[in-house]
């Protein structure tokens, strides 16, 4: 059994244009320093992102950003936080994401925030890793993904050998619960992936 010291949020870099959202990146960043759990997030200042952070550290929490260097001025690196980790690539960013987080947490986003998603789904899929994975389904944003998701399965071509277990919350307060209970079914070794095999991904 293990337990969950900090998870990976994937975001957007944007508001959005429904105000649900950003008060959902406020609100779990606020839950997550209430509970002692760190942030590894994207480390722009802008967005679902900044909010995220801003909510977490306003309320005494701990953040660890990661960017590559060439999103350094885009998305706007917010520098307040306790820990920036520049890195040469996505390919890097997305693999420091993964070793400093014990679960994934996926808010509505665009295309950026799906592929980080969806890599993390795959790897589990592989049996690369068993954190868990959940995503907020606030105002019905995943919705789609899931009808896809299913549509899959119903063509066989996620088989029952190759299930994926994405969790799925509603309300912000359900996140905790949820990973806390994946997480205990994980061990610490379970959890890990080896450099060599990120690097091989």
């Amino acid at each position: 059994m293990s337990g969950i010291n900090s998870i990976c949020v994937y975001c957007a870099s944007g508001p959005g244009n429904v105000p649900a959202f950003m008060d959902a990146a406020q609100s779990f960043g606020r839950i997550l320093a209430e509970n002692g759990i760190g942030l590894v997030y994207g480390g722009g200042s802008v967005g679902l992102m900044g909010a995220l952070a801003e909510a977490a550290l306003d309320h005494g929490g701990t953040v660890t950003g990661v960017i590559p260097d060439f999103l350094v001025n885009r998305e706007h690196m917010l520098t307040r936080v306790q820990q920036r980790i520049i890195t040469r690539d996505m390919h890097e960013r997305k693999r420091v994401m993964f070793e400093q987080a014990d679960a994934f947490v996926a808010l509505p986003g665009g295309i950026g925030t799906l592929e980080e998603l969806v890599e993390q789904l795959t790897w589990a899929q592989l049996g690369r890793h068993k954190k868990p994975i959940l995503i907020l389904n606030v105002a019905g944003f995943w919705d789609p993904l899931c009808v896809l998701l299913d549509h899959m399965k119903k063509l066989d071509f996620i088989r029952a050998d190759l299930s994926i277990n994405l969790l799925v919350a509603e309300r912000v307060t359900e996140i905790l619960p949820k990973l806390r209970e994946a997480a205990r079914a994980v061990s610490e070794r379970e959890k890990e992936m080896t450099p060599i095999t990120a690097e091989r991904m």
